[in-house]
């Protein structure tokens, strides 16, 4: 069976979702627990990647490969690396959460919800998984279809609208990277990765490489100014939707970076890295303002994730300026793996703090700010979680939030000081934005009568809360673990960054 692991790990919430669909609308609590006991499987067969993966190779592993259209030799190739089993076990995890948090709060078709998240889970693992292009490509349109369903159906009143948006701006991305695709593939006869890597390609072919992947990932990211899907797609979508796109798929564009940007575009990379440096820059700064003034809830955290997946794009990029212009491979790693933590650390923090707002909507059906206020004097276990969390977007030392981004910025003060001086700018405005939406919301008197009535969070919002609290606590205390998995691929990332093509 642990042959093929990672097949394994693809496609059984894929087939789960089948006998959660056929549990009907009838047998509602059916559908639910079936859709956990399959949510729980694909987790406790994730962690078994850790024991299987060696941390000393930064080779791929466990790799899969089998002829899928041989008339093109496309292959379902399947491997993984450091980074991979990172982001997998954070799907996994998260996969969980969302199934349990759904629970009681998804009454119409929750069957088909189940089946939904289910499927899409599978999907965001083959795209960790997938080593041949075509494949790639493959689960990364295919997330769209579960996703526009999620919002399109148990989204908010204008659903239709985001999802349409959502659908529109992502598809408009990947055609460009589908583009560049069959350019590498009529190049090389092949899709897979390692061999387009290896690839030579002139200056002006990477250049128009680089821009087609960089349109396709920036939208998923999603970097500034392809980012105005994202607020109003969290707004719309069912607190489990926003949970899934805020804490794993936005991981994807950056990933996507990794895995086609640096390794097959290496000198346009390096060239037009200050192009990704500076919109990410403007993304944690300006962004940051444009969060400082919403009054939703689920706005304002949409604008947060974008300023702080800035952090994900400035890691990856200004390992080039270290690497190429001041030859220090050991800041641009120190970037790279600031990076990757991030990524990770954001997956628990954003998840988390969606999962807040939708605690409140459940009970009071508003994510006004203005709709709230002393909510502490009737939910304190709430508002312990709630200030948590809001402290590790904030970047506190000792919460996960604060060890990637504080990565970065070592590592862009060694790049250049502007660079560092403008990230770091961000840990001010996102205290101020973050801080200033829990001082509305938690504190103060209760002057909204449905307020008063609010009751203090339940058993089942304690499991998702507890879950994302300790995930957010282990890693800023004890990040060990997390770098040392992704320490020899980071390695061997930054090593890629030195070579060139032309």
């Amino acid at each position: 069976m642990f042959n093929h692991l990672l097949s394994l790990l693809i496609w059984l919430p894929i087939v789960g979702a089948i006998p959660v669909l056929l549990a009907g609308s009838g047998r509602p609590n059916t559908a639910r627990w079936i859709a956990l006991v399959v949510a729980i499987l694909t987790f406790v067969l994730s962690l078994y990647l850790l024991p299987m993966y060696n941390t000393a190779d930064s080779a791929k592993q466990l790799v899969e490969s089998h002829v899928w259209i041989a008339s093109l030799g496309v292959h379902y190739s399947l491997a993984v690396d450091g980074i991979s089993v990172a982001l997998i076990l954070l799907t996994t995890f998260v996969g969980i959460l969302v199934i349990v948090g759904a629970w009681e709060v998804i009454q119409t078709n929750p069957h088909q919800y189940m089946a939904a998240m289910l499927v899409l889970e599978g999907l965001m693992i083959g795209v960790f998984c997938a080593t041949d292009a075509l494949l790639f490509y493959v689960f990364f349109e295919a997330m769209l279809i579960p996703m526009f369903i999620l919002i399109g159906v148990w989204g908010g009143p204008r659903r239709v609208y985001a999802t349409l948006k959502f659908f529109i701006y992502t598809f408009f991305g990947s055609i460009f990277m589908l583009v560049g695709l069959i350019y590498l593939y009529l190049k090389a006869g092949s899709f897979d990765l390692a061999t387009l890597a290896s690839l030579p390609l002139t200056m002006q072919e990477q250049t128009w490489l680089f821009f087609a992947f960089l349109i396709a990932f920036a939208v998923k990211v999603p970097m500034v100014p392809v980012h105005t899907w994202l607020p109003d797609a969290h707004v719309e979508a069912p607190t489990g939707g926003s949970v899934v796109l805020a804490a794993v798929m936005l991981k994807i564009g950056g990933y996507g970076f990794l895995r086609f940007s640096l390794p097959i575009t290496p000198d346009a990379s390096e060239a037009y890295a200050w192009v990704v440096i500076g919109l990410s820059l403007i993304a944690v700064v300006y962004i940051g303002y444009i969060a400082l003034v919403q009054e939703d809830m689920k706005k304002l955290v949409a604008y947060s994730s974008v300023a702080h997946m800035g952090f994900v794009t400035l890691g990856i990029f200004i390992a080039f300026m270290l690497v190429r212009g001041a030859g220090n491979a050991d800041a641009a790693k120190l970037g790279m793996q600031g990076a990757m933590v991030q990524m990770i650390s954001h997956g628990f923090v954003s998840g988390a703090m969606f999962s807040c707002i939708g605690v409140l909507y459940d009970r009071l059906h508003t994510r006004q700010i203005k709709d709230y206020g002393g909510v502490i004097n009737v939910m304190p276990w709430f508002g312990f979680f709630y200030v948590l969390f809001a402290m590790a977007n904030s970047g506190m030392p000792g919460t996960s939030g604060f060890v990637g981004e504080f990565q970065v910025i070592l590592a862009s003060f060694q790049a250049n000081p502007w660079i560092a001086f403008f990230a770091a700018f961000t840990l001010i405005i996102s205290a101020a934005y973050t801080l200033y939406m829990v001082k509305r919301v938690l504190w103060g008197d209760i002057t909204n009568p449905h307020v008063a009535e609010m009751k203090d969070i339940n058993g089942r919002e304690w499991l998702v809360l507890g879950a994302f609290a300790a995930g957010t606590l282990v890693l800023g205390i004890w990040p060990h673990p997390l770098v040392h998995l992704m320490d020899s691929s980071v390695t061997q990332l930054v090593t890629q960054l030195g070579n060139h093509k032309i």
